[in-house]
């Protein structure tokens, strides 16, 4: 059912690939991919709604299908957001509906501060807000909950670079040692991935794309996701009128649900949708079908 794609050159460096999904006269739903650098996948197509809803997916800079693969050069927020004005306008729509989860919704809400007259609504799920004290907690804090992914993820970092794991990761993730450098992006990747449903599973993850999200989230962490600490908080009153649904699973160790939280009660449209089985993954049974629910009730509630 898709019915539209291409390239969309955003930079002198980078052309963003982008797909259209479901009607072409449906009501307009972004979706906004997590890491920073996963990418999309044709498993996110099955949330939505193919009879009424027009679906707009894209690769966010160095992701997925976009060019050049893996690039740091001004890939940074900022860009990302003006990369999304740059798609609404090429595609004519006006107004349409945000989808985002864990990186997705800090970007989605990020975007939508900068431009809310062009938000119609917002579906959020495992929300990340992009603090100083959510990136430490992915680097040290999980391993209360998964000490063996933990374990794995920093094997090879001596006992005194561990009190730094991020900037050895970035270090050791640009070096020229290709060998290397899939063999560590494997590893984040397999730390993270493990950590992100309710039973622990190791899983393994290597190629371009692994090198992709490894490379770019070291790259966004090590830079505070290029937002000041608090910032989303800080201006959540931009789109606090504006319809939003946040997901959040009750396990989810990676974003925990305190964002989440924290998040409604400064989002007077919102209403926060607690997944008591839900961990962070969107795949899970649990997750998906309140996400189906979510996308389908605020689209018909606030399209009446």
């Amino acid at each position: 059912m898709t019915f539209n794609k291409g390239h969309l050159k955003v930079s002198n460096i980078h052309k963003i690939y982008y797909e259209e999904f479901g009607n072409p006269n449906g009501i307009p739903v972004l979706f906004l991919h997590g890491g920073p650098g996963a990418g999309f996948s044709s498993f996110h197509r099955k949330l939505f709604n193919v009879k009424t809803h027009r679906v707009i997916f894209f690769d966010q800079r160095g992701a997925g299908k976009s060019l050049p693969l893996a690039e740091l050069r001004e890939n940074n927020t900022n860009e990302l957001i003006k990369d999304i004005e740059k798609l609404r306008k090429y595609l004519e729509i006006d107004k349409w509906f945000i989808f985002g989860g864990s990186w997705g919704s800090t970007l989605a809400i990020l975007y939508g501060i900068e431009n809310p007259n062009c938000c119609l609504g917002f579906i959020l799920r495992g929300i990340f807000l992009g603090t100083k004290k959510e990136i430490d907690w992915f680097l040290y804090g999980m391993k209360s909950f998964f000490p063996e992914a933990h374990n794995n993820f920093i094997r090879k970092i001596s006992l005194e670079e561990q009190k730094d794991i991020l900037k050895w990761y970035y270090k050791n993730l640009n070096q020229s040692n290709l060998k290397i450098v899939h063999d560590l992006a494997s590893k984040w990747n397999s730390y993270e991935s493990s950590c992100s449903t309710l039973k622990y599973v190791e899983r393994k993850m290597s190629g371009e794309q692994s090198l992709a999200i490894a490379r770019i989230e070291a790259h966004y962490f090590v830079n505070n996701c290029f937002i000041k600490d608090g910032y989303i908080l800080k201006n959540i009153n931009k789109v606090s009128k504006i319809p939003c649904d946040i997901i959040q699973g009750r396990h989810d160790i990676i974003c925990p649900p305190i964002n989440a939280y924290k998040l409604s009660k400064n989002w007077s449209a919102s209403n926060l949708r607690i997944v008591e089985e839900g961990s962070h993954s969107g795949f899970e049974d649990c997750m998906f079908k309140q996400i189906q629910e979510s996308l389908n009730h605020i689209i018909i509630d606030t399209s009446r």
